[in-house]
């Protein structure tokens, strides 16, 4: 998701909690609301830290500020300020789920695959079956190559909702358990959703590439490189199903061309199918 839309969504949803309001400190507050949209983050941390000083967070009314900084520290890149500032307020509201979400996507700046796929376990708990999060955790699980937990996730959001990029996701699982047959019925499946998704088009190619089924691989890449004719891996398996289709004249035409673009894997079969003069 876009940051700036999901920063939106977080302060947003925080600005609904009820939280009561300190006259005192709303001056301060709203001047920092808009420094933060106009994403003059610094002067914005300056103006909540002033707030969080003088309040020094005696009332849970208060952590709304804490929670704000957090957003406009994340937004400025600040990852541990960020990190500390929401680990208190999680601390205090253990069931705000934007709460774990927001730290979640500091711990993906900072790579931490475990950490942040705790965030998003105990957001999917206290939401239920929010297809964003589900998506964001078996998309985790499969960084880790969890791969069968990360299949059961995937075929549960296809459940919820009619998706080719769940689908193929979904694809990618089964092909990592080697179930090649059922990544490429999900393959099938997403290109029913939406004919003109070309990622299914080109692992659909590569799957039956595997299985050594040459005339259901072309099917699939000739409509990838129609649909993205900047695929060269898809135009370089095109050219390699064809000259195992005896259809050395055109698969040649194929691998030539990728070759001279930049694929080196092509020489090999060049050399094997297409140049004369490297037969013995």
């Amino acid at each position: 998701m876009h940051r700036g839309l999901l920063i939106g969504i977080l302060t947003l949803t925080m600005s609904t909690l009820g939280f009561a309001q300190n006259p005192k400190w709303t001056t301060w507050e709203t001047d920092a609301d808009t420094l933060v949209a106009q994403e003059k983050y610094k002067k914005a941390i300056g103006l909540y830290s002033k707030i969080i000083k003088a309040s020094r967070l005696k009332d849970k009314s208060d952590y709304r500020i804490l929670y704000k900084r957090a957003v406009a520290y994340y937004s400025a890149g600040q990852w541990n300020a960020a990190i500390a500032d929401i680990s208190k307020f999680i601390a205090e509201f253990p069931q705000n789920f934007q709460a774990h979400i927001l730290r979640a996507l500091v711990y993906r700046e900072l790579d931490d695959i475990d950490k942040q796929l705790a965030d998003i376990e105990a957001a999917v708990e206290l939401t239920g079956l929010d297809t964003r999060l589900l998506h964001w955790r078996a998309s985790l699980l499969m960084e880790k190559e969890e791969f069968e937990p990360a299949k059961e996730g995937f075929k549960l959001i296809t459940k919820l909702e009619d998706s080719a990029e769940i689908e193929l996701n979904l694809a990618l699982s089964y092909y990592s358990l080697q179930q090649t047959d059922s990544a490429l019925m999900a393959v099938t499946r997403a290109i029913e959703l939406d004919g003109t998704y070309e990622p299914a088009y080109y692992y659909g190619g590569a799957f039956a590439m595997d299985l050594e089924r040459y005339d259901q691989a072309l099917k699939f890449l000739e409509v990838a490189v129609r649909l993205d004719s900047e695929n060269l891996q898809a135009l370089f398996y095109k050219g390699i199903a064809l000259v195992e289709l005896k259809r050395e004249e055109e698969g040649c035409r194929c691998l030539n061309q990728v070759f001279y673009k930049g694929i080196d894997e092509a020489a090999d079969y060049l050399k094997q199918y297409c140049f004369d003069a490297f037969k013995d």
